[in-house]
C-alpha cells in the first residue's frame, strides 16, 4: 500500500540544447522510486532557462541539471531571479526544525550557479575546455560522504565544461558548515589550480561539477561528435581518446559513478521523508 507521495522537481538548464542529461536524470529518478514500494515517487520537469519555468516549494526533492554556456549569462534575468528565490525559500524551509527538509542536487552548470549563489568560490572560464571520462580526487571529507564513499579514489566521471569553480573561500565554507568533497586531477603539463568538483552544503544540499547521471549510451553519443573528439585528442592525444572509449563499459568507471552518486542522494532523501 502506497502511503506517501514524494514529488521530485527536475530543473532543466539545457536552454533547449539537445542533450542526454535529462533522459539520464529521469531514468535515475524513476529507478530510485521503484526501491520504495511504500511511496509513490513522481517527477515534474521545469524548463528554466528556455521557458522561464521554476518550481514552487511544493516539492520534496530538487535536481538541477547541467547545461551549456556561461553560468553568468543569466545574471539579472527573470528566470535566474526566480531560481535564486526558490533557493532562498528552500534554505529558509530547512532552517525551520518543524518543517520537512527539502533536498537539492546541483549538476555541472547548476553547480557553477550554486557556487555563485552561496559565494563559496570563484566561477571563471577555464584556460582549456574539459571533456572526457576523467579521474577525480576525493578529499578527506569526500572519503566519508554518502554520495562518494563507495567509489574508488580516484573515481571516474563524465566531465565536460568551459567554466570552473576555483579559489574556494574557506571562511565562507566554514560559515556554511560546508565541505569540499572532490577536486580536479590535472595533467602534469597543466600547472594551474585544480577546480572544485563537488561540495556538500548540508545533509540535504549537495552539488557536483561532474555529471553523475552519465551512462554508456550518453557518453557514446558525446564521443561520436567530431568537436568532442577533437577536444579530447587536442588536449590528451589519440591514445587517451581511445582509452576513454574503453572506460565507457568498464564497471568501475562511469557505470559505478552512475549507479552510486545520484541514486544514493535520492535514496537518502526519500528515506528522510519516509522516516
Amino acid at each position: 500500500m502506497i502511503n506517501e507521495n514524494i514529488k521530485v522537481a527536475i530543473i532543466d538548464l539545457y536552454n533547449n540544447e539537445k542533450n542526454e542529461g535529462m533522459r539520464c536524470i529521469k531514468e535515475i529518478v524513476t529507478n530510485s522510486g521503484l526501491q520504495f514500494p511504500n511511496a509513490k515517487v513522481t517527477y515534474s520537469v521545469f524548463d528554466a532557462r528556455y521557458k522561464g519555468e521554476i518550481p514552487d516549494l511544493n516539492y520534496d526533492i530538487y535536481i538541477s541539471s547541467g547545461g551549456p554556456g556561461d553560468p553568468w549569462d543569466g545574471e539579472g534575468s527573470a528566470w535566474e531571479s526566480s531560481y535564486f528565490r526558490l533557493m532562498d525559500s528552500i534554505i529558509s524551509n530547512n532552517l525551520n526544525s518543524s518543517n520537512k527538509k527539502k533536498s537539492v542536487f546541483y549538476i555541472c552548470h547548476s553547480f557553477q550557479i550554486m557556487s555563485r549563489y552561496f559565494k563559496f568560490a570563484d566561477v571563471t572560464k577555464r584556460p582549456i575546455k574539459s571533456f572526457g571520462i576523467l579521474p577525480i580526487n576525493r578529499t578527506n571529507q569526500g572519503e566519508n560522504d554518502p554520495i562518494l564513499r563507495n567509489l574508488h579514489n580516484p573515481f571516474y566521471a563524465a566531465d565536460f565544461r568551459q567554466f570552473q569553480v576555483v579559489n574556494p573561500d574557506y571562511q565562507v565554507l566554514s560559515k556554511l558548515n560546508a565541505s569540499i568533497l572532490s577536486t580536479e586531477i590535472l595533467p602534469e603539463s597543466e600547472n594551474y589550480e585544480p577546480a572544485v568538483m563537488a561540495v556538500r552544503i548540508s545533509e540535504e544540499i549537495v552539488g557536483t561539477q561532474f555529471h553523475p547521471e552519465a551512462d554508456p549510451e550518453s557518453m557514446l553519443y558525446h564521443f561520436k561528435q567530431p568537436e568532442r573528439k577533437s577536444q579530447v585528442t587536442d588536449r590528451y592525444g589519440e591514445a587517451m581518446y581511445n582509452e576513454m572509449i574503453g572506460y565507457i563499459e568498464q564497471p568501475d568507471k562511469i557505470k559505478l559513478t552512475r549507479k552510486t552518486v545520484l541514486p544514493t542522494f535520492l535514496n537518502d532523501s526519500i528515506k528522510r521523508i519516509l522516516s
